[in-house]
């Protein structure tokens, strides 16, 4: 079966790589299934949640830093490039690190919804997909149009076998090699 025009890449890693190192500071782009995209700029309540769970983590997990906007090379064969909103990995581990670092060494990676058309599609299917294929072991979904947190693990096959979602103000255990508990009642604060 040939795939279709729509499932084609727009332009190759090199390409976009190119084009990224030469955009302004002020645009952060994104190579997702092979399409460019510019990652909207985040609200006060996204930041607002990053920070709640960099300190969450720094509190728990010292040995751990929650990396913002970190390039990763992700998908199968590492054909794309996506910055999460967190990057959980041990400290110093991105050290010497040009803008794009390979996920190995990599225990979860972050996304918060945002505000924009292309946040379903992207934040809930294309991403979690690529992290899946990159075997990142967690991908932790916050999700702020349903008020949810949805753990994604145990990556294989192209996605993750387990996905379970929890309200906000919930307990939510983060599996291997996360090993956290989020006490999740802070969040509400920023529910829509």
């Amino acid at each position: 079966m040939t795939p279709s025009t729509a499932d084609q890449p727009q332009m190759s890693v090199e390409d976009f790589e190119q084009v990224a190192r030469a955009a302004p500071e002020t645009v952060t782009l994104e190579l997702i299934r092979g399409k460019p995209a510019v990652k909207p700029v985040p609200d006060g309540d996204h930041g607002e949640i990053r920070v709640w769970l960099q300190t969450v983590c720094m509190r728990l997990r010292p040995d751990l830093g929650l990396y913002g906007e970190r390039g990763l090379k992700v998908e199968a064969y590492r054909r794309g490039r996506a910055r999460p909103d967190g990057v959980l990995a041990p400290r110093g581990h991105f050290a010497g690190h040009g803008l794009w670092s390979d996920p190995d060494g990599v225990l979860m990676v972050v996304e918060v919804t945002s505000s924009d058309s292309d946040t379903d599609r992207r934040d809930r299917h294309e991403k979690r997909i690529g992290y899946a294929e990159a075997d990142i072991p967690v991908h932790l979904l916050v999700d702020r149009d349903n008020d949810t947190l949805t753990v994604h693990s145990e990556p294989a096959n192209g996605d993750y076998r387990q996905r379970p979602s929890y309200p906000y103000g919930t307990v939510v255990t983060l599996p291997e090699p996360v090993s956290l508990s989020l006490k999740t009642e802070e969040l509400k604060d920023f529910a829509r």
